[in-house]
């Protein structure tokens, strides 16, 4: 069954739940709680409808899954949020600390038939601006590439593939360092107990959080 045939505030909640299962499963009442700002009563409420709509499986003091259908919509409404961003951010030249909280308000507004107008205009692409990749017209997810900066080799040339997106803030401040998808950059040194990583963009080399490095993905680039 198409996300459009739900309701917006139904392709809110599965999408959440789409995100926290990259990190937990099964997802608990308080990780929804947390993420959507809202009260457990409430949760608690839009969980059994969820199960009446066969989106999820839920087990009281266990937490909720996706079921198959679930996983359709929520794949179906990132796929409509990650090509709007891109169409916002290449047809339109809205910066790409602004996609994505304009693509939260549009993937509801916009039909299947003019998102996948939007694909074909772009050219099925795989990845959005941020590097995460776009479900293609199967629903099927490409694979994520690259791994977490934090965790890097050190002096080997790597290239940005992937900024999480959940923070303008840290987007704005990414683009003025120059570390955008696309770019190769060398992880000049990691300080002990913690202490900021030393990253160098051309000839600067800038110190970074591991929060903020852990929110960058880096792929190796082949040397010689």
């Amino acid at each position: 069954m198409p996300a459009a045939k739900f309701s917006h505030k139904v392709e809110d909640y599965v999408k959440t739940i789409y995100a926290l299962q990259q990190e937990q499963r099964p997802v608990s009442n308080s990780a929804l709680k947390t993420r959507l700002g809202i009260s457990a009563a409430a949760v608690s409420d839009m969980i059994q409808t969820l199960a009446r709509l066969n989106l999820v499986r839920y087990e009281p003091y266990q937490g909720v899954e996706l079921t198959p259908a679930g996983e359709r919509v929520a794949l179906e409404v990132i796929r409509h949020h990650r090509l709007i961003e891109l169409y916002l951010h290449q047809a339109l030249g809205v910066p790409w600390d602004e996609v994505h909280a304009e693509a939260e308000q549009l993937e509801h507004a916009f039909s299947p038939r003019l998102v996948e107008r939007i694909a074909e205009r772009l050219g099925e692409p795989r990845f959005d601006p941020h590097g995460a990749p776009i479900p293609g017209p199967d629903l099927q997810l490409p694979e994520r590439q690259g791994d977490p900066l934090l965790y890097a080799p050190l002096q080997r040339p790597l290239r940005i593939v992937e900024v999480d997106d959940s923070s303008p803030e840290l987007l704005r401040y990414l683009a003025s360092l120059q570390m955008v998808p696309g770019q190769t950059i060398r992880l000049e040194a990691r300080a002990p107990f913690d202490g900021p990583l030393h990253v160098r963009v051309g000839e600067a080399v800038h110190a970074i959080g591991q929060q903020t490095a852990a929110a960058i993905r880096v792929e190796l680039v082949p040397e010689g």
